[in-house]
Parts: C-alpha cells; structure tokens; sequence
C-alpha cells in the first residue's frame, strides 16, 4: 500500500523532534562534563577559554531549540517554583548594593542552574538517560577525591582539592563529597561485574577518608547524616544485610583511627570549645558566629529585597561568605527568596515520597535505587548548607531537575505483557502471567 504524503510529512517531522532531543541531551552531557571535570584546570592552554560560560550558552541555546513544543507546558511545580526564585532575583538587582555583583550573581551564576535543572526534568526521559548524567557528576567528585588524597596538597595540615573551583577548599571539597557519596554508593549496588563494583568501592573509600583529612567539622556532619540515610536506604529498606555488617566494621575501624588521631580529635572538640590548642581553629568558629548574626541581621533590616545576590561579602566588608545558604540567601534576596528555596526542596522530598507509591517503583529495582540516592543526596545537601554557601552553586539543582525526570520515569505506564495461550487457546489470568522472575522484563522499555 502506498504511503500517503501526511504520513511521510508526520514521519520527518517525528524525526526531526527526535533530532532535536537528542542534541539538546549531548549539550547537557557537555555541560556537565565541563562544569565537573574541568578540563581547563589540567590541560595546558585552555584555560584562556572562558568554558564556564561557553558551556551555559550550549545549554541555553539546548534549552530554547532542544526542549519539544509539547514538553514547554508540562514544566513540573518544583521548576516553576525555581523560575519564581529566578524571577524573584532579577527584581532585587536594581535594589542592590552593589547592582554589577548582583547582575552577576543572578545571570552569569544561579541563571544557570535554573537553566540545567529545566533540561534535565524536561528532556531526559530513560532510566539510562539519567544514569549517564549523574556518572559525570558522581565520577568526577569521586575522581576528584582519589587525586587529592593521591596528590596530599595540604595547608596547615588541611587537604585541599587538586580542582580549582568549588571543589577546591577543604570545607566545599567535604561537602560535595558527601552530597554525591550516596550516588556512587548506588553505583556500587549498580554495577553489573565484580570489577566495577571493586571500583567504586575503593572510590568510596577515599571518598571517606578525603572528608577526615580535609579535617572539615560540616564536611563530617554533613557525611555523617549522608552515611546514616544511606544505611537506613539501602541496608534496612533493602534488606542489605551485607551492608549492614559491613558498616558496622567500618564505623569501628574508623572510630579507632580517628582516637589514634589527637589533630583530628581536637579539631572536631572544637565545635563546642572554640579556638583550642592544636585544633587549627584560628578563631574560625567564632568568626562564623559573627558572619551567622550579621547575616540574620543584614535580611531581618532587609526582608523583601535583601542586599542583593552576591552582595553580602561586600555590606559586611569583610569579603567572606556566611556559611550558611539559607541565612545568606535571605540576606541577599529577602526572605522571600528562601521561602522559594525551602519550598523548592520539600517539594523534592515530596514528589520523592509520591515515586515510591508509583508503580514504576515497585516494578523496577532501578527506579528504587535511584530514588533513595537522590533522597539521600538532598538530605546530605539540607545538612551540609547549613554550613556552607551553595546556593548559587550548580549541585541542588541538577538534584532538583534529575527528581522531576524520575517522577517522569517512575509515571509512564507499564508495558502490557504479551498474552499467554493456555492448552484451549486462551488467554491465561493476568496474575499467572507475571513471574517474580519476569517483571524486570516488563520495563524494559524504560531503559
């Protein structure tokens, strides 16, 4: 039968639309890579090129030509609420201290963010399609952690990352590592072969012994809560009982290295005791204290439009972040700013909470694995923001943006399964169709 021109035009069209997916995904890949590897910081003569800002126009322009015409109205709460923050940030910049820092701030910085979490929840749509894109991320914190302890590069005794950026400082190096440390732990539990596995356990390793060295008090919170979610993810929920045993060697071995430590014991007494002998505190604590209290000053005499983002270093004069992303966030861009922000993530946890009633969830195991690693990331992020400046920084929301595309993943509706002839001919019950054995078979379409 000959084909009808509506069909051949439809067909063109179709792949046209795939085409235009498929180039809006390998510009996100490529901004990814630039934005955690960073390239320029290793290989000689590139770092003249502004790659920063030539990866932000490759997923600007991905996402005004890359994002299909039907996926523009179908932009998840959690990415409206970004856009809102957005918005929001724009309006404070003629209101900013310093207008130029803030212009910065809010386009050359948090822009981007907005722009990377809106590609991810409305172009990837596979299982494997994320799965690439948080190898990137949780490869390179990884990488990143195995070099730096390799390469030892210490000041006063602290590690500091071999990256430059934000995986530099001790206390920013600590805190991503355990924000991404449940992802290459699910990796872990991923993986197809022993050799992969031996990988990323040795990974995760280094990973836990880079946040010792690097002796950073929030990195060590902040890993802490992560271990003790991903215990409670994987191991109990799970029924890992391997895991489980495992840990609990571990936390001895651990706890028994870091008594052997005095430097490290020291340094972790002086949460509570301030600026003690061999702590290396310097008064940091105390300085952080008086950042704390500026910044709860700085946003309650500026509620709705705050200082301007990026701005709070300059007000105080003394050139140092808070420490602390909702009580700077709140003083740069009022409190309406950090209602967004909250709302955005218990939106998260939210909508993580409805994956796990999905039937997708329960069907399949990769669905599972990687709604607790994100739970447990965003967790690990709630905790280590407390002590840290992130908010323009990319990592919340790649998370935000990789929930709303599991929520699109976790929705879609099961293949049906091939009906199964008995002796007369007909169809068997739909429940002697359906082994144990048979429903990884049922997704595949997923991946």
């Amino acid at each position: 039968m000959a084909t009808t021109p509506a069909i051949t035009t439809w067909g063109k069209t179709k792949a046209k639309l795939k085409e235009r997916k498929s180039i809006a995904y390998v510009s996100l890949m490529v901004f990814a890579f630039l934005y955690y590897m960073r390239p320029q910081d290793v290989i000689p003569g590139i770092g003249m090129l502004p790659l920063e800002k030539i990866g932000g126009g490759v997923a600007l322009l991905a996402l005004i030509f890359g994002v299909l015409p039907k996926d523009r109205g179908r932009i998840p709460s959690e990415l409206k609420i970004l856009l809102l923050l957005l918005a929001h940030m724009i309006l404070t910049i003629p209101f900013a201290y310093w207008r130029g820092g803030a212009f910065d701030a809010v386009f050359t910085k948090f822009s981007k963010g907005v722009i990377v979490a809106l590609l991810i929840g409305l172009i990837v749509s596979k299982v494997f399609e994320m799965r690439r894109l948080l190898f990137i991320q949780a490869g390179s914190v990884a990488l990143v952690a195995v070099l730096s302890v390799a390469a030892h590069n210490t000041i006063a005794g602290r590690l500091y990352g071999i990256q430059k950026g934000i995986l530099e400082n001790p206390n920013d190096l600590a805190i991503n590592i355990a924000i991404n440390f449940p992802l290459c732990m699910a990796f872990l539990f991923a993986a197809r072969n022993g050799f992969r596995k031996a990988l990323w356990a040795i990974a995760l390793v280094f990973m836990m012994y880079c946040v010792l060295v690097t002796y950073s008090r929030s990195g060590l919170i902040a890993l802490i809560i992560t271990m003790l979610v991903c215990l409670w993810e994987y191991g109990v929920k799970q029924k890992r009982v391997i895991l489980l045993m495992g840990a609990g060697v571990f936390g001895v071995v651990a706890l028994g290295i870091c008594l052997a430590t005095p430097h490290f014991i020291e340094r972790i007494s002086s949460l509570w005791q301030g600026n003690i002998k061999g702590s290396g505190d310097h008064g940091s604590l105390e300085a952080r204290e008086t950042l704390l209290r500026q910044s709860i000053s700085i946003a309650v005499h500026n509620p709705l439009f705050g200082v301007g983002p990026g701005n709070f270093p300059v007000v105080t004069n003394e050139w140092r972040v808070a420490h602390n992303s909702y009580t700077e966030l709140a003083a740069e861009a009022g409190f309406p700013a950090l209602f967004l922000f909250l709302l955005l993530f218990f939106k998260s946890f939210n909508k993580l909470g409805k994956i796990r009633k999905m039937p997708g969830y329960n069907a399949d195991p990769d669905i599972q694995l990687w709604t607790s690693a994100l739970w447990a990331s965003l967790a690990a992020y709630m905790v280590g923001s407390m002590f840290a400046s992130t908010e323009y920084n990319l990592f919340p929301y790649f998370m935000v943006g990789y929930v709303c595309a599991l929520d699109r993943i976790a929705s879609q509706p099961l293949p049906a399964p091939a009906p199964v002839l008995g002796g007369d001919g007909t169809a068997k019950p739909m429940e002697l169709r359906q082994s144990p054995s048979k429903k990884r078979e049922l997704v595949l379409s997923r991946h």
